[in-house]
């Protein structure tokens, strides 16, 4: 599933597209027939993201929300949009380029007041201004829970998926079995200005790079990572690989559903 940057990234691409003109909008796959009606020949007029959910305001009010889920994505292309290709639940267009999505988990219009609501149910996003950490620190120190899975956790924390969870958590030698009250208030502080500081060079970059100068491949003398999620990580996906700081085995196991990765000797309990 896409984390927080990449749905930062698509907001700013669909209102550069598409962004004070008069946009095109159907579904040709006909699951947001309807709703494409509604917003048809309409200005965007803006674009926003918040954790996981894209949001795209139409000059009369009505908000497109949009989830990509697991297997949802956008693909955007220049001059009059071709046929439709494969299974495109929604199509924005003007006369100079075009935005397919496909597989979403959520493509539906919102009220102002629906939108305000999905805000409501998200923890802060670090990629926002107006994020609040206090928030999220709250729910984490009164939590038993561990914060490997706290971080994941939508509503305490939007936009942070497992890379970020497990990169951030390696960064600064946190075990990821602690429990949330166990962190300490410094310790949070740095969790989430080493989010902030890490998603929004991922908003740049296109890819999650979380590895410091001293470890980057250059440095280090070793080959670049290969994998299909792109940038230099510590932990993430190097399940028996050795830690690129102290050379112990990185290990995995599957933790609230999802994999975790961790070094033993890194990030002590």
């Amino acid at each position: 599933m896409p984390e927080g940057h990449i749905i930062h990234r698509l907001a700013a691409e669909n209102l550069k597209t598409f962004g004070g003109r008069p946009v095109r909008v159907s579904s040709p796959q006909g699951r947001f027939a309807d709703g494409a009606k509604l917003i048809d020949g309409q200005l965007l007029a803006t674009a926003e993201a918040t954790g996981k959910h894209l949001f795209l305001g139409f000059e009369e009010g009505a908000w497109l929300h949009v989830h990509l889920g697991l297997y949802g994505g956008f693909t955007f292309g220049e001059g009059p949009a071709p046929a439709p290709v494969g299974v495109v639940r929604l199509r924005l267009e003007n006369d100079d380029a075009y935005a397919d999505l496909r597989g979403p988990t959520t493509c539906e219009l919102l009220t102002a007041a629906e939108k305000a609501a999905v805000h409501a149910r998200l923890g802060p996003d670090p990629l926002r201004a107006d994020a609040d950490p206090v928030l999220a620190w709250r729910r984490i120190s009164a939590s038993r829970t561990t914060v490997a899975a706290l971080l994941m956790d939508q509503k305490v924390l939007a936009g942070v998926g497992n890379v970020y969870r497990a990169e951030v958590l390696f960064r600064l030698g946190i075990s990821p079995h602690r429990a949330g009250r166990d962190l300490t208030r410094a310790e949070w502080d740095a969790v989430w200005a080493d989010l902030v500081g890490l998603m929004h060079e991922g908003v740049g970059a296109g890819r999650i790079d979380t590895v410091r100068p001293e470890h980057t491949p250059e440095a280090m003398g070793r080959p670049p990572r290969v994998d299909d999620h792109g940038g230099e990580v510590y932990v993430y996906r190097r399940a028996a690989m050795p830690c690129l700081v102290c050379g112990t085995d990185v290990r995995t196991e599957e933790h609230a559903a999802r994999n975790l990765f961790w070094c033993p000797t890194c990030q002590q309990a």
